[in-house]
């Protein structure tokens, strides 16, 4: 009886894991989509911050003009300013959250 040994195994260095398989449309990793939900839900609670802010600039200009008629159009024109830095806030914080929203 004679005894055939058998080669050694050689193992690839070349084998493919599933991180490794990328094509178009295969994603890389395991993406997580509650982290995702819950950063775009707290980075919209700065929107709140926004709107919040146009309530207090629009009160404080309706007690401006109560205090002093003469500077209504001053006094206005001051609020549309802050108030489109406000929205300016808002659209950014809103685009912040769509990209954690949707980035993978």
């Amino acid at each position: 009886a004679s005894t055939k040994l058998s080669p050694p195994l050689i193992l690839s260095t070349t084998t493919t894991s599933p991180k490794m398989q990328q094509g178009l449309g295969q994603p890389s990793s395991k993406r997580n989509a509650g982290v995702s939900v819950l950063g775009c839900a707290i980075t919209m609670v700065a929107v709140g911050g926004c709107a919040q802010g146009i309530g207090q600039l629009f009160a404080a200009l309706v007690v401006g003009m109560a205090r002093n008629p003469s500077m209504k159009e001053d006094l206005f024109t001051y609020t549309l300013i802050g108030m489109g830095f406000l929205e300016f806030l808002a659209i950014v914080v809103i685009m912040m959250a769509g990209l954690l929203l949707y980035s993978e």
